[in-house]
């Protein structure tokens, strides 16, 4: 058996149920004009709850204890450095607004852990930031958090 994808299929299928239930719960599924807002919920729940129950069932039928959970090395260090820079954007986030804080954090993670060239670092970061920025205020109109710079 392997432990680690016993835990993560166990944790996966009870977050997938619970948000399975509570798109019934919390919001309509059906509307009289067809899907309401809990349909997507619904689904993409019960996708991941199956989804788990395949890891567990995999990794229960497994004989061989697999790799080790946690990286090593190298792997350990992008792994911290990702937990970090995630951590920093979710801190920053007031401070800096939406728009700068995908720049950062795509360049700090482009850099510092794939070792990209900077100008294509700069390139990805500005357009990842500027199409996100475009689609979700001016298509969807769902505001970005504004920093103290306005944007």
């Amino acid at each position: 058996m392997r432990r680690a994808d016993l835990i993560a299929g166990a944790g996966l299928l009870a977050l997938g149920l619970a948000f399975s239930g509570m798109a019934l719960r919390r919001y309509t599924y059906w509307g009289p004009t067809g899907p309401g807002s809990g349909f997507l919920p619904f689904w993409l729940g019960l996708a991941m709850a199956v989804l788990a129950a395949g890891l567990l069932v995999g990794a229960w039928r497994s004989r061989e204890p697999g790799a080790r959970w946690l990286p090593e090395g190298l792997g350990l260090r992008r792994l911290v450095v990702v937990l970090g820079v995630t951590a920093g954007l979710v801190v920053l986030l007031k401070v800096v607004g939406m728009a700068v804080g995908t720049v950062l954090f795509l360049v700090a993670i482009l850099r510092l852990v794939e070792g990209i060239r900077w100008t294509t670092v700069l390139a990805i970061a500005i357009g990842a930031a500027a199409f996100n920025f475009l689609v979700f205020t001016y298509w969807l109109r769902v505001p970005f958090p504004v920093g103290v710079l306005g944007f």
